[in-house]
C-alpha cells in the first residue's frame, strides 16, 4: 500500500511539473490554437521572511505613485506653456504698426484750390491709421499723375540716442515732402476730424477710382471751387524696418507698375 501512495504522489508531482513546463514552453502554440488553460499562480516559498513580504507588498503602490505623478503635473505644464505662447503673441502683436496689414486702402482728397490730404485705412470703414496734409495743391498732384508715374517721399529726422522715444513711424508729426525728387514743402500729421471723416464715409463704397464730390455747407457758398477731388485705390504695404515703409498703389491696368508710390523714411 505504501509503494502505491508513493507512486501516486510522484506521478502527481511529475504531472504538475509537466503542466508548468508545457505552459511556459508552448505559450505561443496555445495562443494560436485558442487554448484557454488557467495560468499557474506563483506562491512565494514557505521560508520567505515577513520583512521580504512587506517589501514585495509595498513595491506596487510605490510604482503606482511614481506613474501618477506626471499626470498631476501635466496640466500645470500645459497651462504654463499656453501662457508663454499668449504673452509672446501679445508682444509681437503690440509691435505691429497700428494694426495695418499688407493691404490697405489709400485715399487722396482735397478741394480744388486746397492742399492734398492723404489717408491710409486698414479697412474702407475703419478710421485712418495715417492721415497727413501735404503742402502740395491737389491740382498740381493731379497734373503730375497725368504725366506719368508719381513718387512721393516723406522724410523725418531720427531722434538722438539720449532723446529717443518709442514713436512709431506712422505717428511722426512732421515730414519733409518730395514729389518725383523735387522738394514740395512739408507734410503735417492730422487727426481725423468731422470734415475728413465725412469725405472718407462718402467714398467708402468705392474700392478704386477717382472723381469729384460736391461741396456742402459754408465751403460751397464761400468758394465756387468747393468741390472735393478724390482718388481711392488699394495699396500694397511693405515694411523695410521700424524706420522705413513703402505703399504701392495696386492698379490692374498698369501692367504691374504702380502709378503712385508713397515712401515713409526716418533718416
Amino acid at each position: 500500500m505504501k509503494p502505491n501512495m508513493a507512486k501516486t504522489s510522484q506521478d502527481f508531482s511529475s504531472k504538475r511539473h509537466f503542466h508548468w513546463t508545457k505552459k511556459v514552453g508552448t505559450d505561443d502554440y496555445d495562443h494560436h490554437h485558442h487554448v484557454h488553460d488557467q495560468a499557474p499562480t506563483f506562491k512565494p516559498p514557505a521560508n520567505t521572511t515577513e520583512e521580504e513580504k512587506n517589501v514585495n507588498t509595498n513595491t506596487k503602490p510605490f510604482h503606482q505613485a511614481s506613474m501618477q505623478t506626471p499626470k498631476k503635473k501635466l496640466p500645470a505644464v500645459a497651462v504654463a506653456r499656453l501662457r508663454t505662447v499668449l504673452s509672446t503673441f501679445g508682444k509681437h502683436r503690440s509691435n505691429l504698426p497700428l494694426g495695418l496689414g499688407p493691404r490697405v486702402t489709400g485715399t487722396l482728397f482735397g478741394s480744388k484750390r486746397g492742399h492734398v490730404h492723404f489717408a491710409f485705412q486698414k479697412d474702407p470703414n475703419s478710421p485712418p491709421a495715417f492721415l497727413v496734409e501735404l503742402a502740395t495743391p491737389i491740382s498740381g498732384l493731379v497734373r503730375e499723375m497725368a504725366s506719368g508715374l508719381v513718387r512721393i517721399a516723406l522724410e523725418c529726422d531720427k531722434e538722438k540716442e539720449d532723446e529717443k522715444k518709442a514713436v512709431r513711424l506712422l505717428e511722426e508729426p512732421m515730414w519733409r515732402t518730395y514729389c518725383n525728387g523735387k522738394k514740395c514743402g512739408f507734410a503735417t500729421r492730422r487727426e481725423c476730424g468731422a470734415k475728413e471723416w465725412k469725405v472718407l464715409k462718402a467714398v467708402e463704397p468705392i474700392s478704386m477710382g477717382a472723381g469729384v464730390l460736391p461741396g456742402t455747407g459754408d465751403e460751397a457758398e464761400a468758394n465756387a471751387d468747393g468741390e472735393i477731388m478724390y482718388m481711392r485705390a488699394k495699396f500694397e504695404r511693405i515694411v523695410g524696418s521700424r524706420d522705413s515703409e513703402a505703399f504701392y498703389m495696386m492698379n490692374p491696368d498698369s501692367n504691374g507698375t504702380p502709378e503712385l508710390s508713397v515712401y515713409l523714411l526716418r533718416v
